[in-house]
């Protein structure tokens, strides 16, 4: 699959801010390296997507070495519902595989209310999760997963508006900064972004 072209815009800036926030969590950051070298990982946004939640882990995954890839219903540029910040969606999820990923990440905001209403954009992501690749996503992302159906009986997180929605899909909710059920990993809100994007390359390293 060919990559498109695609800018970040604010990226750098925002990458050189929390990245260097990170390092007082993750101790190793400064001498591991490129160690998320050759891997693919997709971010799952449309308009409305949160800013931090999304050029955080972008920035941190991109740092490790990893090559990120987003996607969306449409390809288009689509803007932030707390900023002016604006990202590329790079291909629709019916031009994509998830066979071609090592690991999908769907950010909150208003933008995971969207994607759950479109059939293919959930078809995506059941097949990644029932592929067993790291599937995370933090504040209301969680919605797109819960969207699919398979989560009866999982553990997950996120912020505290969506609980029930959790609840009523037959998963357990838990209240903490990370959550890891299997290939699921879950977070609540911006803060948790450190140990969410940790995580992130913990299960993509295993």
């Amino acid at each position: 699959m060919r990559r498109k072209n695609a800018s970040y815009p604010f990226f750098v800036l925002m990458a050189v801010i929390l990245l260097s926030a990170l390092s007082a969590t993750d101790a190793n950051a400064a001498t591991e390296g490129k160690e998320l070298e050759g891997k693919r990982v997709a971010f799952l946004i449309t308009e409305g997507f949160h800013d931090g939640e999304t050029m955080f882990p972008i920035g941190y995954l991109q740092n490790q070495g990893a090559e990120i890839i987003i996607i969306g219903v449409e390809a288009g540029l689509y803007k932030a519902y707390n900023s002016d910040i604006t990202a590329v969606v790079e291909y629709s999820v019916t031009e994509v595989n998830p066979a071609d990923f090592d690991a999908l990440i769907i950010p909150g905001g208003r933008s995971p209310a969207n994607l759950r209403e479109h059939s293919t954009v959930v078809s995506f992501v059941r097949d990644f999760i029932e592929m067993n690749k790291p599937t995370a996503s933090i504040c209301h992302g969680p919605q797109v997963v819960i969207a699919t159906g398979i989560v009866e009986g999982r553990t997950l997180t996120g912020v505290s508006a969506i609980q029930d929605e959790i609840t009523r899909a037959g998963a357990n909710f838990t209240d903490q900064e990370v959550m890891v059920d299997g290939n699921l990993i879950t977070s609540r809100i911006p803060s948790d972004l450190p140990a969410f994007a940790i995580e992130i390359k913990r299960q993509l390293l295993q």
